[in-house]
């Protein structure tokens, strides 16, 4: 019934949108959670609901694009808790613009230190512990790591570099014990675009998304941790996902074309 009940999880990227989400549904289950993310008074916010919910929580306000700030995110866990159990990295940044609009390629940095290098970053200095363990690593990717997309190039490169180390990662394990578990959300009404960059490097600050007509993040929360607990190794959480990939193979134009429409529409 409860999976998670006293399971000590790293969670990136908790202070909005999925992440948070995923915090308090795992408080919900009662478990021992180190929420890590820049914002340390958003972060603060979120462990009082996690506790209130009957989890214990930690707060570590950590930029996991730098490598020392993964380490001390990880030592701080086991100085708490004592081990490692689960790893969520979910913590990302996005963009929407087109490539040939772009004034600067200072995004397309950034995009991969945070999205790529954090995830690996944190990996890096958990494995080890998540091998005594016999843990979990969960990686929050997008359905743009699956495919290319129009005005999120990239965001796509960042992803699909993540499911190429993840994927790896998951047969050099073999044996271990340690699962890995790819997660691809389709659009979530969550916070991300808001601070997607723009053509000129700075946050959008709206989204151009019809955000009341795509998933929740409850919704999305609650597929995630359901492929945790049953370890799947992959979760596309859309049916336009699940047929989007059998499309690609017989018909890979016509996925461009969904990609595109998707786009346009905000949904």
């Amino acid at each position: 019934m409860h999976p998670f009940r006293e399971n000590v999880v790293i969670l990136t990227g908790a202070s909005s949108g999925i992440g948070r989400e995923i915090a308090l549904q795992l408080a919900d289950q009662g478990a021992w959670l180190t929420l890590a993310a820049r914002d340390a008074q958003c972060l603060e916010e979120v462990a009082g609901e996690c506790r209130q919910r009957g989890g214990r929580s930690l707060v570590v306000p950590t930029d996991v694009s730098v490598l020392a700030q993964c380490q001390a995110l990880v030592d701080r866990t086991l100085a708490e808790y004592g081990r490692i159990d689960t790893l969520v990295n979910n913590a990302g940044i996005s963009m929407w613009a087109r490539f040939d609009e772009m004034q600067a390629l200072e995004p397309f940095h950034r995009l991969m230190q945070v999205n790529y290098f954090g995830s690996l970053y944190c990996t890096y200095h958990a494995l080890p512990h998540l091998k005594r363990t016999r843990g979990r690593i969960v990686v929050i990717s997008s359905l743009a790591g699956k495919t290319g997309v129009p005005t999120r190039s990239g965001y796509a490169a960042s992803k699909h570099a993540l499911v190429g180390l993840f994927d790896s990662l998951r047969v050099e394990l073999l044996g271990t014990g340690v699962t890995v578990t790819m997660v691809y959300p389709d659009f979530v009404a969550s916070e991300i675009r808001k601070r997607a960059y723009g053509t000129d490097g700075q946050p959008l600050g709206d989204s151009p998304v019809q955000e009341d007509r795509v998933m929740t993040t409850e919704r999305c929360a609650q597929l995630t941790i359901r492929a945790m607990a049953k370890r799947q190794r992959e979760d596309v959480q859309t049916l336009r996902g699940k047929a989007g990939q059998w499309i690609k193979l017989i018909a890979p134009a016509v996925v461009d074309r969904i990609a595109l429409r998707a786009i346009q529409r905000g949904k």
